[in-house]
């Protein structure tokens, strides 16, 4: 069997959404921003707002709303004592980690960083009009970025869900064809838990994605989606029982045609006799039955799909 090598495309739908973010919030600052440092603020606020999935972005904007107004709050105080700046800056810094920490918020705080750093060592700055503008220009940064992110081509993982099912099929079937080849060396099941950690993480993705207009259609579609993943689970745990054995007992009749039908070759000339059966030839039996049974299921709820 030969395994099949998918292209990847360098420049991904989010690398572009991301630039035109970029430029539209640029343009509208430039309009109606507050002050020079208005470009960067809402540049990195359009970039912050175009996240994979609906919650992802919602989370991110409401991160950096509330760590541009902590790092403005705390700017404005330290910059009203009598201190040296480079003091005030490390106590500024200090103060909001500690506030991301204790809020358990996830976003590296750059741009609430970067307030304090200006408000605690540019002379001249008058602090409560720079920390009103600041907020401003990077609500106008994120505002921008969520728009597009959410109306303009949101992201879309179902090809993924199905590439990573796909492959996760196959090496089922190079799973079963390495394990009765007829040589001593046993298949590495760590390659299999990988994968399912990618389908996993898909998955994940797929379900907090917002369908607008269609959450009823949404949630039956996860709901689908999470019960194919319960039967890839099951799957890969009889694969586990297979896999922890010091060698497999022979195939059974029924298996070897099953597996030799789906075109894996089948090395191993034992032969199963069910009247000297260990418990071992049982249970290697019943586990390839249930893997090869639970992989008809998948691929049919996968071809339905298509």
């Amino acid at each position: 069997m030969q395994k099949k090598h998918r292209f990847h495309f360098p420049i991904g739908v989010r690398t572009v959404k991301t630039a035109a973010a970029v430029i539209i919030a640029m343009i509208l600052v430039d309009a109606y921003g507050s002050s020079d440092y208005k470009l960067i603020f809402a540049t990195l606020g359009a970039m912050s707002a175009v996240q994979l999935t609906f919650k992802k972005s919602v989370e991110s904007c409401l991160t950096q709303l509330v760590g541009v107004f902590c790092g403005s709050v705390i700017g404005i105080f330290l910059a009203s004592l009598e201190i040296h700046y480079l003091a005030a800056t490390a106590i500024g810094v200090v103060t909001l980690i500690t506030v991301y920490n204790l809020l358990h918020l996830k976003f590296a705080p750059i741009m609430p960083s970067l307030i304090i750093v200006i408000l605690c060592s540019v002379p001249g700055v008058e602090p409560l009009s720079y920390g009103i503008g600041r907020f401003w220009d990077t609500t106008i940064g994120l505002a921008v970025g969520m728009i597009i992110n959410t109306l303009v081509f949101p992201y879309d993982n179902h090809k993924q869900i199905q590439y990573s099912m796909e492959s996760l099929d196959r090496e089922v079937l190079y799973f079963l064809e390495d394990l009765f080849d007829g040589d001593d060396h046993l298949p590495d099941t760590k390659k299999m838990m990988r994968k399912i950690g990618r389908l996993d993480e898909q998955l994940q993705i797929h379900a907090e994605k917002l369908s607008i207009g269609h959450l009823k259609l949404h949630r039956e579609e996860v709901n689908d989606l999470w019960a194919y993943e319960d039967k890839v689970r099951q799957l890969i745990a009889y694969m586990k029982v297979l896999g922890r054995m010091d060698y497999p007992g022979p195939l059974n009749e029924e298996n070897r045609a099953r597996l030799q039908k789906n075109g894996a070759a089948i090395g191993d000339k034992r032969v199963f006799d069910p009247e000297t059966a260990s418990e071992k030839d049982i249970v290697t039996n019943y586990s390839v039955s249930q893997i090869l049974d639970l992989r008809r299921e998948l691929l049919d709820e996968l071809q339905a799909d298509h």
